[in-house]
């Protein structure tokens, strides 16, 4: 589904649903096996996953933790955060993977601290993410990579029953107790490894992905630092040119569903949502679509999602980008690519998209 109004339509609607156990045959049936790399996809229950009432039960309870409230509090500490990892990389030797010293540790340090994830714990979690988004893993390893995630996430939850503290854990875990008919064991656990995994690879990929386009479109960027176009601009603009996450599985068809204009999507059929596509959707940005421009009059996008199951994490995400790019630019004014633009390699993934390494030069 590539077309952004088709992929709009269909995120909308009722009679599309993410719940494998429910509306995809082939999964009840069981033929989706345990050992299919993308198991895991669809088989955690969550609000990712959820239909109707579950997902209202399930988004309910995170929203009341991951209030906007909680999120603004955070930006003293993300511009702490930023400021650090800004002296470290100017005292680092050239030239250095800005993917993996800025893009990466900004946001993973963010999810880990609204989740009272450890200090000690975070090398392994991100390790283990990271496998949930290699798609070119084998069927071993992704069911390694699984066990690995889900016992991570079971030492968090006992850890945080055992020391609660001021973290959405904790708040999660409280919600669990006060009234155990409203989130089960199984939906607090995949729950955690929802908002935590998805709540920094894609912020890593907008920050990635708005460096990239800055350093290869240096007349955009010096219109930002002359003012005439602002941060936003950029953010909104990568969100649509390169959206973090590229395809996103999977929907299902709870009936016949026609989308985009005569194509019927049978009951029962999985569906893939190509969110990068449908943000190069020349109907809605013209020849141009393709192209990085900060001064497109429309960045209309859906790097986010739509409908129901629209990206709660949204807000945090472009604070995050709104808070490290200017810095990053500011402190070092002369940055460049280490390599030609071409010998970005892009990541093991079709669902997670940004670079393997982002090797600059400061200055």
């Amino acid at each position: 589904m590539t077309s952004q109004q088709a992929l709009r339509d269909l995120l909308g609607d009722p009679r599309v649903s993410k719940d494998a156990r429910q509306h995809w045959p082939a999964f009840g049936t069981g033929e989706i096996s345990e050992d299919w790399p993308l198991h895991l996809w669809v088989s955690v229950q969550n609000m990712f996953t959820a239909y109707g009432g579950d997902h209202r039960r399930l988004r309910s309870l995170v929203s009341k933790a991951f209030t906007a409230r909680r999120v603004a509090a955070m930006r003293p500490w993300i511009e702490q955060i930023t400021d650090r990892l800004l002296d470290e990389l100017d005292a680092a030797e050239q030239p250095v993977d800005l993917r993996e010293r800025y893009a990466y540790p900004i946001p993973i340090e963010v999810i880990c601290q609204l989740f009272g994830v450890p200090a000690e714990a975070r090398s392994e979690l991100r390790t283990v993410v990271d496998g949930v988004f290699d798609t070119t893993i084998t069927a071993e390893a992704a069911q390694a990579n699984a066990v690995q995630l889900y016992g991570i996430m079971h030492e968090l939850v006992a850890a945080k029953r055992e020391n609660p503290g001021d973290d959405l854990t904790s708040g999660l875990i409280a919600v669990r107790e006060d009234d155990g008919s409203k989130l089960e064991e199984a939906e607090l656990v995949d729950t955690l490894i929802l908002v935590i995994s998805a709540g920094y690879e894609t912020t890593v990929n907008l920050l990635d992905q708005a460096i990239t386009a800055l350093l290869t479109h240096p007349e955009q960027l010096a219109a930002v630092r002359a003012g005439t176009s602002g941060w936003m601009d950029v953010i909104e603009e990568t969100l649509r040119w390169q959206a973090p996450i590229a395809n996103l599985p999977l929907r299902y068809a709870v009936e016949d569903v026609e989308v985009g204009g005569g194509v019927v999507i049978r009951k029962g059929e999985a569906i893939l949502a190509a969110y990068a596509a449908a943000g190069r959707d020349r109907s809605v940005h013209g020849e141009t679509a393709d192209q990085f421009d900060i001064t497109r009059a429309d960045k209309t996008h859906l790097a986010f999602g739509h409908g129901v199951h629209y990206c709660l994490g949204s807000p945090l995400a472009r604070m995050e980008a709104e808070i490290a790019l200017p810095a990053l630019f500011a402190r070092f004014p002369g940055i460049e690519l280490a390599v030609a633009p071409h010998e970005l390699e892009p990541g093991q993934s079709f669902i997670s998209n940004g670079h393997r390494s982002l090797p600059v030069r400061l200055k």
